[in-house]
């Protein structure tokens, strides 16, 4: 489907529009590009497409992180933007790799967005502390909703001018790109998803959870198993851990070394 009506133009307006607040709120995740891009598949008719293309953006956002002064690539741009022009490619499964390919440097334009916003941000801090040796606190919540909706804004703006593009442009432009550029950046994401793992297991090393790391390592090589079956083992050995974490730490008989992490205790005699 590369025609949208009215509603699902204004679907996607919002869907990109929670994206821009949540990428500030982090609270229910709608920035997260396996969740924008669901939604936006699911509210255009490609919601098969649309999880494929957010599950693999998913994998290059794990290695975008902020560190101290340092911004990261915009998730939520990339996400909502890329989605659109897959729909609006109408070449769905078959036109996730160029969408890829246009969502990176989409995110790192959004810096520049994710700037300007924050620089408008700035006089609303001073009018807030304004309003706070005042007393008024209505208007420190009202500049505080306003300066979230600006974050909203900030993607559902780009997302509604993208909707107005005909989607004859938008395939003519996709099928344009030389395969040297798609095939470069599918590889190039490909790198970026290998640095994510490493960062995301790098926070996560711990004794604890290295032997599930080698459980799970071992269990995806068998190609019989599903991902729904490697579901049922994960949730399976986390019960099993909790309940092994709760009985080791209401013991009474221990020794006194005891922290109530069994395979903690396990590995801290070796």
């Amino acid at each position: 489907m590369s025609d949208l009506n009215i509603i699902q133009m204004i679907l996607v307006v919002l869907v990109a529009f929670l994206a821009g607040m949540e990428g500030i709120l982090d609270e229910f995740q709608f920035h997260q590009p396996l969740v924008a891009c669901t939604l936006i598949g699911l509210v255009t008719g490609n919601l098969t497409a649309g999880i494929m293309l957010g599950g693999s953006l998913q994998m290059i956002a794990l290695g975008w992180a902020n560190i101290g002064a340092a911004v990261a690539p915009d998730a939520a741009l990339a996400s909502v933007a890329s989605a659109i022009i897959l729909v609006l490619g109408g070449q769905g499964e078959a036109g996730i790799p160029s969408a890829i390919a246009v969502a990176v440097p989409l995110a790192v334009a959004g810096l520049a967005l994710t700037m300007v916003v924050r620089t408008l941000a700035v006089p609303i801090v001073h009018i807030m502390d304004s309003a706070a040796e005042e007393g008024d606190y209505h208007k420190i919540e009202l500049w505080h909703i306003i300066a979230i909706l600006m974050q909203g804004i900030r993607i559902a703006l780009p997302a509604a001018l993208l909707l107005f593009i005909p989607a004859e442009t938008v395939q003519s432009f996709l099928q344009a790109m030389p395969a040297w550029l798609t095939d470069g950046m599918a590889i190039g994401g490909g790198m970026v998803v290998a640095v994510g793992y490493a960062m995301v297991i790098n926070m996560m090393a711990t004794k604890e959870v290295w032997p599930f790391f080698a459980i799970g390592f071992a269990l995806a090589a068998i190609s019989q198993l599903t991902l729904i079956a490697l579901g049922v083992i994960a949730v399976s050995l986390a019960f099993i851990y909790l309940n092994l974490s709760k009985s080791g730490g209401s013991g009474s008989g221990g020794s006194s070394s005891n922290t109530g992490d069994p395979l903690g205790d396990i590995l801290n005699d070796y």
